[in-house]
């Protein structure tokens, strides 16, 4: 089969699209004899957990290691989710290892994600590398990336999302993420709040645990950062190239984690300057010059959704902000609308192609009972790329459009192209 095709063949494996557990995973894990034997850094969180790894990759690749990453989900192509040395794997690749997969499969059935998972921990493992970063699907505990023990764990930040699986308050998810910490290994936790079911967790198992304002730390002014630690410093830092107020807390999440290591996988100073800055991920915060100017980011729940807030905020006066949106319907839609519903001028609500999304006749209606909503305009579309048509046609050249809600709205834009926008002198 083609890498399509098997992709279409393993969502009809199992029975749900979701199903917590790892005993199945650890089955076919063992069968296919999957070990690391370099140093394996896990990162789960509500939020940040892609920046954070886009990161720890740029740094460790600076600084001549051999970078293994597995990311979900993916924008636009499913090569994207698997990196060997900032490089997205082949669909050659792929084909094999998922017949690997199956080879090993017994009597188990798995999900679309838990197959793909096991398909890229089996490339990582026979790639050669020197460190592999492994990013959490959802919650922890019971995520198939848990088959693996981890030398360092993050924890990004902690919110309400996924509460039908994770559960009902940031307590019961937070103990869902703390699963991926191990006995009398490094974890660090970057949430400036952590619950305390994290904090009790790393206890109980005896990890080393690396706290956001008790043992690293960072400050900084308009020119630069600093960061300060355990048994390191870093001083005079470039701001990250990732924009956004919250990428200096990911930031020095990820120098914790490395300073943790440092006796496994020692970082220079400069490969740490020159990993932050250039460091590269698409669909957070993304903004293309131009006018009208264009923002596309993939917060896609309320936490995250407050970030992009402050960042919009941040970037000043514009006279309308048109905001596409697509979303799943498993989100608290209406607080995301509230929270940004200030900024917005206009709404280009969008259907998105998966079954589990909201429709946009929902989304209106969602918007509807919104405290902004007499003062804002909406329209409804059957996809992101005709809702960022009609936005593009409607806006003036000094405004915004804002692109966001989920990663199929975002990876929608971005597998058509980033539209021409060109200053009107330009075109005289």
């Amino acid at each position: 089969m083609t890498l399509p095709e098997w992709l279409s063949h393993i969502e009809h494996l199992h029975p749900v699209s979701i199903d917590m557990g790892l005993e199945r995973v650890r089955q076919v894990a063992l069968r296919m004899g999957l070990t690391f034997s370099v140093p394996v850094i896990t990162v789960a969180g509500t939020n940040g957990k892609g920046s954070t790894c886009a990161m720890l990759e740029a740094i460790l690749s600076q600084a001549g290691y051999k970078v293994g990453l597995y990311t979900s989900p993916h924008l636009v192509n499913f090569q994207e989710r698997c990196r060997l040395q900032e490089e997205s794997v082949s669909e050659e690749m792929l084909v094999e290892a998922f017949e690997e997969v199956q080879r090993h499969l017994g009597e188990n059935t798995l999900t679309y994600f838990e197959f793909s998972t096991l398909a890229i921990l089996w490339i990582l493992s026979r790639a050669s590398l020197d460190v592999v970063v492994l990013e959490v699907g959802l919650g922890g505990r019971l995520d198939a990336v848990n088959v693996v023990d981890a030398d360092c764990a993050v924890i990004t930040s902690v919110d309400l999302d996924h509460m039908d699986y994770l559960g009902p308050d940031r307590e019961s998810i937070g103990l869902e993420k703390a699963g991926i910490m191990r006995a009398h290994r490094s974890v660090v936790i970057s949430d400036p709040l952590p619950p305390q079911s994290v904090l009790k967790h790393a206890q109980d198992i005896g990890a080393d645990v690396w706290q956001l304002g008790k043992d690293f730390n960072f400050a900084g002014d308009p020119q630069q950062w600093a960061w300060r630690g355990r048994g390191g410093a870093y001083s005079g830092l470039a701001y990250p190239a990732l924009r956004g107020a919250n990428q200096l807390l990911n930031a020095s999440g990820v120098l914790a984690a490395l300073t943790s290591l440092r006796g496994l996988i020692p970082v220079t100073a400069q490969a740490v300057r020159n990993g932050l800055a250039m460091v590269e991920l698409p669909g957070r915060f993304q903004i293309f010059p131009g006018q009208p100017q264009l923002v596309l980011d993939v917060a896609h729940n309320p936490h995250a959704v407050a970030a992009l807030t402050e960042n919009l905020d941040a970037m000043g006066f514009f006279p309308r902000t048109h905001a596409v949106f697509g979303a799943m319907q498993d989100k608290d839609i209406e607080a995301i609308m509230r929270r940004i519903g200030v900024l917005v001028d206009d709404w280009y609500f969008c259907d998105l192609p998966t079954a589990r999304a909201a429709s946009a006749q929902t989304l209106h209606e969602l918007w509807l009972k919104t405290p902004q909503a007499s003062k804002q305009k909406a329209q409804l579309f059957k996809s992101p790329q005709s809702a960022l048509e009609a936005a593009l046609a409607q806006a003036s050249p000094t405004d915004r459009i804002v692109v966001f809600g989920s990663f199929y709205t975002v990876g929608a834009i971005l597998a058509k192209g980033i539209p021409r926008r060109d200053a009107p002198h330009l075109n005289a």
